[in-house]
């Protein structure tokens, strides 16, 4: 088994390095006035970043799922705006068309996509259903040439950015879970609005928001996969968001570090560094464990992949550990810096409020705690999806 990165990944991380060198006084003043700037994602489009892990078919790079998660860490290290922005647009999105769509969807929008033309948004939590999305509200009726949607998304990251929607609603409320399906909804058509949601702890750079849909005529050919496929459909699709969100938490956990070992060598207290104090050298020696056996459990399940094998439970465990490690390494980072660590001065104020939304979203600390238990007992199996993610390399792409 190798560990290494290889050229082409660490290509990447260079790339993203550099970037981060571009924006990060940007970032800084972004977050201060809660601002989000278009002109970020766009340049990550420019870039190449956000057609990654897409094949070369359809504008992409081509490159593999550990890509995506070496792309993922280093830019959560920048901003978690800019991560989250690249777990909706491939992750949640782009890659949930890769694997449920036809070759029409794909050439049509997964082409537009990979260059940044085309932004790509979620649509599955609600006002009252998040966790629970077998009971969401929005409905799907059945007319000549496609269906009819009503309802509102809430808490969508790119809600006022992305151009496309994947969308997920009830086309038969009777069914429970095959009831749901999946769409592909455009911003322009007629009846769809969105609004930002102010006032968020974190991720203050990023756009979040809600969007509604009143009456909104989608037609038959957006249907993405099959009528009823649609609850399937968001949970492969959360696989993929999932572990992008995991491998940003690597890397928020490894920007704790990076910062407390500078602080800890500068500072100075009873006339000696504060780094040589044990006290200050455990709570860093305990972020060190948490990067190191977060990023293990990331490449696990990139690992999976790249074979196209089924991966929920070991994305799940990465997502779950890694979140909950980013958000205590975070706190200790803050407490290293003691004062100055609860002023936006230093940037691990912003790390520890960035590192709460993780926490929550793509599936709750407890959901997925809850999962792994359930895995252990025999109660959870997974079960053969009808279209599995394409393993890497992709087959259009093999010589």
């Amino acid at each position: 088994m190798d560990f290494a990165l290889s050229e082409e990944h660490k290509m990447i991380q260079d790339l993203i390095r550099k970037f981060g060198t571009e924006v990060e006084d940007k970032i800084k003043e972004l977050d201060e006035k809660a601002e989000y700037d278009p002109n970020l994602i766009k340049r990550m489009g420019e870039l190449g970043i956000l057609g990654l892990c897409f094949p070369q078919k359809y504008n992409g790079g081509g490159f593999d799922y550990i890509s995506l998660a070496v792309a993922s860490e280093e830019l959560e290290k920048i901003d978690t705006s800019l991560r989250v922005a690249v777990s909706v647009h491939i992750g949640l999105s782009g890659l949930g068309i890769l694997q449920w769509g036809n070759e029409e969807q794909k050439l049509k929008y997964l082409s537009k996509m990979a260059t940044g033309e085309l932004i790509g948004g979620f649509g599955l939590t609600e006002p009252n259903a998040g966790t629970d999305a077998v009971n969401q509200q929005t409905t799907a009726r059945k007319v000549e040439g496609g269906y009819i949607l009503n309802g509102e998304k809430t808490w969508i990251s790119l809600a006022d950015v992305a151009d496309i929607f994947l969308v997920f609603a009830k086309t038969d409320t009777t069914k429970g879970h095959d009831g749901i399906s999946a769409f592909i909804v455009e911003r322009s058509w007629e009846g769809f609005s969105s609004s930002p949601i102010h006032g968020k702890m974190g991720i203050r750079a990023g756009n979040t928001g809600s969007f509604a849909m009143e009456n909104v005529f989608v037609p038959e050919e957006n249907l993405l996969g099959e009528e009823g496929q649609g609850f399937k459909i968001a949970m492969s699709c959360l696989d993929n968001g999932r572990y992008t969100v995991a491998a940003g938490a690597v890397g928020l956990t490894q920007a704790c570090i990076d910062a407390s070992v500078k602080y800890a060598k500068e500072r100075e207290t009873f006339g000696v560094p504060i780094g040589d104090h044990q006290l200050v050298q455990r709570m860093i020696g305990h972020m060190v464990l948490k990067a190191e056996a977060g990023r293990l459990l990331v490449y696990r399940a990139g690992y999976l992949k790249n074979q196209g094998k089924r991966n929920t439970r070991e994305t799940a465990l990465a997502k779950w550990y890694a979140t909950q490690s980013s958000f205590e390494a975070a706190s200790d980072a803050v407490q290293i810096y003691g004062a100055y660590g609860y002023s936006n001065e230093y940037p691990v104020e912003r790390y520890l409020r960035n590192a709460k939304g993780a926490v929550i979203y793509e599936g709750t600390r407890e959901i997925l705690e809850v999962m792994q238990g359930q895995y252990a007992l025999g109660y959870r199996k997974d079960k053969p999806i009808p279209r599995d993610l394409p393993g890497w390399p992709f087959e259009e792409d093999a010589e």
